[in-house]
């Protein structure tokens, strides 16, 4: 008889301020899907998420999904209708992509976590430099 394959988590749920800064002390590249209860967190990057996280296998790339409106440290992105995805590395923030833009995702997660990858083998910190 076949063991049963543990289902992984993809997505970390992130629905209050003390999950936020618990997330942000995760070593390695957080991408934060940042969305309002009204709408949802974006269904059709899931799929990209798995995809990179099967292809890099990384232990320094985690994918969360933000409630904003129950997150403080969100509020500036409460009351808009797009996907928002946030970057965050040693705890700051250093790239925010607007739109479910599939291809600039995977772009932009696969620089970021490069650069993440090569900073922490080196045992440097980040510095941040927001690009928007």
């Amino acid at each position: 008889m076949a063991a049963k394959r543990k289902e992984v988590v993809l997505q970390i749920n992130i629905n209050n301020q003390e999950l936020w800064e618990e997330m942000l002390c995760l070593k390695g590249l957080i991408v934060v899907d940042a969305f309002q209860a009204w709408c949802g967190p974006c269904k059709t990057v899931v799929d990209l998420f798995r995809k990179i996280r099967n292809e890099v296998g990384s232990d320094f790339l985690h994918f969360a999904v933000a409630e904003v409106d129950s997150i403080d440290a969100l509020e500036e992105y409460r009351g808009k209708c797009e996907p928002v995805f946030l970057f965050y590395t040693g705890g700051e923030l250093v790239t925010v992509v607007r739109g479910a833009n599939a291809p600039l995702l995977q772009k932009t997660i696969l620089e970021r976590l490069a650069a993440e990858k090569k900073l922490l083998e080196r045992g440097g910190e980040q510095a941040a430099a927001v690009r928007h």
